[in-house]
């Protein structure tokens, strides 16, 4: 049975007025008289006629959709920022409409190009690992649009950002491990693209030299990916080798359990042989054996308060003088049973 969309047209047709009639009744316009609006808002109901948002919006000029552009929508820390997001987003007129570059710069250009050509009231993005090239976002500016860039910066490009402090959070992991005993530390890290995988490789690299310990290039790791699979190769090339690290700090949680189950089969024993610590703090990380120690980052609340950011942008006067705002929140480090205690 085909399925069809009660339209004004149809109403319209029935009560033998023009569409723009139909349109006028159901906004309860004042110069209609009252027995065409009555009579339009009973057919209406009748037939459970739903206004198109989407039409509206375009005869209006206007839009009450916001765009969410995210990587990947499968981990935990982009689904939760996504539910920050909404749950700011619930109490207004405005809907979310979430797009997946699934890490791909291509993907991500193309839904920004589709995004040009409708009614949007305004993006939040965090970049693809493979993003460079900010052209393709510097057009929603141009266009107008509202912006808020979060957790993964631009450099270079002037817009709302809202961020982790993640060189502190790598820094503060990698001190850890030193005061801890650990004197020959890897880090499993990703592509070098991407800002927050820089942030945490400089903290990691700073740690060391305050500790005056060596960086040792063979113990920096680049993993093709940031899913569990992408962390067994990078570990078995640490583990497998002459000088063998007593710590692993990995760029994610995901790197560091894989790390974890890596050495476990290659017979280490954590912490005692090997010390891990991951960054995310993702839900499961405290129910392996031995739990993950790792850098909590707040992704609700960056969520939140991207959404909140992006609505004053949105509904701010026209004319009105406004700055752009940079907000990074803190980390915090979660010690767990992979690092030892002090």
């Amino acid at each position: 049975m085909k399925r069809t969309r009660i339209t004004i047209k149809d109403i319209a047709t029935e009560l033998n007025i023009s569409a723009s009639t139909v349109s006028r009744a159901l906004q309860d316009h004042p110069a209609l008289k009252k027995e065409t609006k009555d009579a339009v808002k009973a057919l209406a109901k009748k037939w459970n006629y739903r206004p198109n948002s989407m039409a509206l919006n375009f005869l209006r000029q206007t839009s009450s959709t916001i765009a969410v552009i995210v990587p990947d929508i499968t981990s935990y820390f982009f689904s939760a920022t996504v539910t920050g997001i909404q749950d700011i987003m619930a109490s207004t007129k405005y809907n979310i409409m979430i797009c997946v570059s699934n890490e791909s710069f291509e993907e991500e250009a193309l839904i920004i190009e589709k995004l040009s050509q409708v009614q949007i009231a305004g993006v939040l993005i965090a970049p693809a690992s493979t993003t460079v090239n900010f052209d393709h976002i510097k057009t929603l500016q141009k266009n107008n649009i509202p912006l808020v860039i979060f957790d993964r910066d631009c450099k270079g490009l002037e817009a709302h950002k809202v961020l982790v402090d993640d060189y502190s959070g790598a820094f503060e992991a990698v001190d850890y491990l030193i005061k801890s005993g650990c004197k020959k530390i890897a880090h499993i890290t990703g592509d070098s693209n991407l800002s927050t995988n820089n942030y945490r490789l400089q903290g990691y690299i700073d740690a060391l030299k305050k500790n005056n310990l060596p960086v040792i290039q063979d113990f920096i790791i680049h993993a093709k990916g940031f899913k569990h699979e992408d962390g067994i190769a990078p570990t078995e090339k640490l583990l497998k080798s002459k000088n063998v690290p007593d710590a692993i700090f990995a760029v994610n949680d995901r790197l560091a359990v894989s790390a974890m189950r890596t050495a476990k089969k290659l017979k280490f024993k954590i912490p005692e042989d090997i010390s891990i610590i991951g960054f995310d703090d993702e839900p499961h990380s405290a129910y392996f054996t031995p739990a993950l120690s790792t850098v909590w980052q707040p992704v609700y609340s960056m969520g939140m308060l991207s959404a909140r950011i992006l609505l004053h942008d949105i509904n701010r006067e026209e004319g009105e003088d406004f700055e752009l705002r940079h907000e990074v929140f803190k980390t915090e480090l979660v010690i767990r049973g992979t690092s030892i205690s002090i």
